[in-house]
Parts: structure tokens; sequence; C-alpha cells
């Protein structure tokens, strides 16, 4: 279970997830377990003022949606101080192209 104590929905969510998704992915195969649920839990998960034309424009793309890509992971590497990021891709990645989003600080 991942929990994140504050997390900018629009910006931050997507890359947090993927992150940890896949340290789950590494690290079951160097400890030849298979990866489960990921279970994400979110105190503060917030949307700027800024970002609400983006997450409509996100929202309007619902009927649009892609396949997912698929993780490839080098199933010879063994050690997880071994990986490289050579040893870590996403097969037929496609995206409906850029929303702008501005980075609240």
């Amino acid at each position: 279970m991942l929990t994140i104590r504050s997390n900018d929905l629009p910006l931050g969510n997507p890359f947090n997830v993927v992150q940890y998704a896949v340290l789950v992915h590494l690290l079951a195969q160097v400890t030849d377990y298979k990866p489960g649920i990921l279970t994400v839990c979110i105190s503060n998960c917030h949307i700027y003022e800024n970002q609400v034309e983006g997450m409509k424009e996100q929202i309007s793309r619902k009927d649009e949606a892609l396949a997912a890509p698929k993780l490839w992971i080098n199933p010879e590497i063994k050690n997880f101080y071994d990986f490289k990021i050579d040893d870590i891709k996403l097969i037929d990645y496609k995206n409906l192209g850029k929303i702008d989003m501005p980075v609240s600080v």
C-alpha cells in the first residue's frame, strides 16, 4: 500500500502511481513473486484553480481512451541494484496529446 500525504492530482498523481507500480514490478521480479494490487491512499488530493481547465479537457477525453501500454522489464535482471533505465520500457505507449497544465506552488 502506498500512502501519499499530499498529491497534486493532475500533475503529481500520474507520475507517483506509475513509479510505484513499476517499483512493485521490479521488486517482484527480483524476489520471484508476482506483482499484486497496488493500493494508493491519498490524504490530501487537490486540483489547483489554474488547473481546472486542463482537467476539464482531460475529462472530455474519456471516450477516446487508448489501450494501456505493456510494461517490459529485462527478465535477466535478478538483483534490484543492477537495473538500468534501459531495462524498463513501455511498449506501445500512445497518448492523446499534451494538455497544458501549470505547476502550482
